[in-house]
């Protein structure tokens, strides 16, 4: 995948050379469906070369195939020269004629693209090590429908979470990861990526590092979240080394995995006050509040088909 292209493990992303994220928003009412033929929402995400007339090209092949746009958000990188795009619309017209129209406007623009379906609930698999605030958030709002994922499993390094896991009803897999076995655990890792139908991997406390192999493998399709705004303070107990320090902000950061650790391209990042009257309990609580609200609000953005990257950066249509 390009460094400029939509992201997602599964989700079908074409580029435009030879050779070579979905909402939980309810569907907007359309003209499209007045003749009582069958309306889908769908959402394309796209980025290109910048260069005149691709806005015209993409809605004109749109709107020549009755489609109704319900949200349309652009942006083009000086910088980069690239250009990206997101697009929901609303069509009666089969799925497969208008990936014929896009198919012919990737050739031209030489355009990588997606297109899914608003609401369609992302295969999942969440990471865990022995923290569950972030798991816990995740599956709640997984079954709440607060987030367009479908969870389907969580793997740890440990047994501790397999309860959490349990009690929401998604099979847990116990993968230990040792210095002599790392390479046999992430093989298992792939392995179960490609039998559920993985999409999305989130890390959600998960304290192994993954290898520059693994992280090549699942490319743009890896969410980890870290305790940013403390970068000073690296090691198991980072919230004491900053109460020690008298922070008075506290943070969090969610990114995609890259093999450079802690470095990928940000999707999210939030703060929170920090007192000299917090103790290190309080200083942790606050820190695991930001992580949970920064990581569920990336792994949202990137199921809906927000997040581009855009070489070491993102560009996020929120």
């Amino acid at each position: 995948m390009s460094p400029g292209s939509p992201t997602s493990l599964g989700t079908q992303s074409r580029p435009g050379t030879p050779g070579g994220s979905s909402g939980a928003q309810a569907p907007e009412p359309s003209p499209a469906a007045a003749d009582g033929a069958h309306a889908q929402h769908l959402v394309l995400s796209l980025s290109c070369p910048d260069r005149p007339g691709i806005v015209h090209a993409v809605t004109g092949a749109l709107a020549r195939r009755g489609g109704n746009i319900t949200e349309s958000k652009q942006f083009g990188d000086e910088r980069t020269g690239l250009f990206f795009m997101r697009v929901q619309v609303m069509t009666t017209v089969p799925r497969t004629e208008l990936e014929k129209d896009l198919d012919e406007l990737a050739r031209t623009y030489s355009m990588t693209w997606t297109l899914d379906e608003v609401g369609r609930r992302v295969r999942t698999l969440i990471m865990v090590s022995k923290e569950g605030h972030c798991l816990t958030d995740l599956l709640f709002r997984a079954r709440s429908q607060g987030l367009p994922v479908e969870v389907a499993g969580v793997v740890g390094n440990h047994e501790t979470l397999r309860d959490v896991a349990q009690f929401y009803d998604v099979p847990f897999h116990h993968i230990p990861v040792t210095k002599d076995t790392k390479e046999a655990a992430e093989a298992e890792l792939l392995g179960l990526v490609d039998s559920l139908g993985v999409e999305l991997v989130v890390l959600a406390r998960y304290m192994q590092i993954l290898s520059p192999t693994l992280c090549e493998r699942l490319h743009g399709g890896v969410i980890n979240i870290h305790h940013s705004f403390l970068p000073s303070f690296k090691g198991a107990n980072p919230y004491r080394q900053a109460h020690e320090r008298g922070v008075k902000l506290i943070g969090a950061t969610a990114h995609y995995v890259t093999a450079d650790l802690d470095e990928g391209p940000i999707i999210e990042q939030d703060v929170t006050r920090a007192s000299h009257e917090d103790s290190v309990e309080a200083l942790r609580s606050k820190g695991q509040d930001v992580e949970r609200r920064v990581l569920a609000q990336a792994v949202r953005w990137h199921a809906e088909h927000r997040v581009l990257l855009n070489g070491h950066r993102t560009v996020v249509f929120a």
